[in-house]
């Protein structure tokens, strides 16, 4: 069995370890750094059960740039590259995906299944097949934290496969084979029902933020202990005590886009909640500006640009929205994140000595609290309650 992995990213990074446990793999990125530290058994990525795997595993992995090596007798080639929400145009891209796509197909003599791991609009992959005059293509979503994708891997809440076909049967056997959970429950359905399924997936859980954190704000300006409240609220086992600490909103590579999306695919379909979920992670924003603007700061400073603990990715990241607003309002900030290099974030220095940037800020703003702010933690603003991604 030949595996082929498109994009080194999370998702892709974590598939191509998890299945060079049994499975000869290439993962193919356009990278050169990223391919150098693979190959060197370093993960390019903060995941620690990746990290682990590449250091003490005996892996059946080759990361390339080269794409013809890697696709040329591959059973699979799975599709890990990034696509795009374009809000202004209503238009997701995904030429990343068609790009690969047109790559494999141009191997003589191919007959590699195509597994789509990317987020793709719902109805993409049948509107492939006929483009394309192919039927060995399906879609899988993934469900992966990041920090965590190999992790989620290993233990996967569940595995749902776009296909009903016997490579789309093989194709969950090696996921399954190769995790440590048992048993795993398993999917097969249509690929577009797939697609659906993880864009209602991800907006059920942004949908979730966005709850608790109304719920936080209300508290908040009604001098009421939030923490409380939402203990009492979650001993209801049909709410439950899990994805309920307050943040600064939603945020990351997935639940943004993917709840636009979903609401771009309701078109002319009545909807309510889709849209207010939307508007909601709008709305938490502006709500911290306005409790960071009341306390009339001096020097605001923004501890790390990361959307989570454990992650070393801030795309989409809430905080970043709300330094926007913060410039807006022209406030002065001051940025601590050892994983950016520069010495300037949009119009804010950096600083990534951490004695430095706690000793010149009066208010400092964190969307999870960490052990390195609580000499400072009088003057720390956050709304994290539990200590809790």
């Amino acid at each position: 069995m030949k595996i082929a992995v498109a994009g080194a990213g999370y998702v892709g990074l974590s598939l191509a370890v998890l299945l060079s446990q049994d499975s000869e793999t290439y993962v193919v990125d356009i990278d050169p750094d990223k391919i150098e530290k693979i190959n060197q058994k370093k993960s390019p990525i903060k995941d620690a059960y990746i990290e682990d795997y590449l250091k003490n595993k005996p892996l059946k992995l080759k990361a390339t740039l080269d794409w013809r090596d890697a696709f040329r007798e591959a059973d699979y080639v799975i599709i890990a590259t990034p696509t795009n929400y374009i809000e202004d145009d209503n238009y997701f891209d995904t030429s990343a995906v068609e790009d690969i796509i047109d790559k494999v197909l141009s191997i003589p003599d191919n007959n590699a299944t195509i597994v789509i791991k990317s987020t793709i609009p719902i109805g993409y992959t049948e509107k492939i097949r006929v483009r394309y005059g192919i039927d060995n293509i399906f879609f899988s979503p993934e469900f992966l934290r990041e920090g965590k994708a190999l992790y989620d891997n290993l233990y996967p809440s569940r595995i749902v496969i776009g296909a009903k076909s016997e490579s789309a049967h093989l194709f969950a056997k090696l996921l399954t084979d190769a995790a440590e959970k048992t048993p795993i429950d398993v999917m097969f359905i249509g690929s577009t029902e797939a697609e659906a399924v993880k864009l209602f997936s991800n907006t059920y859980l942004a949908m979730r933020i966005s709850y608790f954190n109304e719920l936080d704000t209300y508290a908040e300006l009604n001098n009421l202990n939030s923490k409380e409240i939402i203990e009492s609220v979650c001993l209801d086992p049909r709410i439950g005590n899990y994805y309920n600490n307050p943040s600064f909103g939603y945020g990351g590579y997935c639940l943004p886009k993917d709840t636009k999306q979903l609401l771009a695919n309701f078109n002319n379909i009545s909807q309510k909640m889709i849209s207010a979920t939307v508007e909601a992670n709008s709305s938490r924003k502006k709500h911290i500006v306005n409790m960071i603007i009341q306390r009339n700061p001096h020097k605001v400073g923004i501890y790390r640009l990361t959307m989570k603990s454990e992650s070393d990715n801030f795309r989409s990241s809430a905080i970043i929205d709300i330094l926007d607003y913060l410039e807006k309002n022209n406030l002065e900030c001051l940025i601590y994140e050892p994983e950016y290099r520069d010495n300037v974030f949009h119009e804010a220095k950096v600083q990534n000595d951490l004695n430095i940037f706690l000793d010149e800020c009066d208010l400092i703003i964190a969307n999870r609290m960490t052990n390195e702010l609580m000499s400072v933690r009088n003057k720390v603003y956050t709304r994290d309650l539990f200590g809790l991604n």
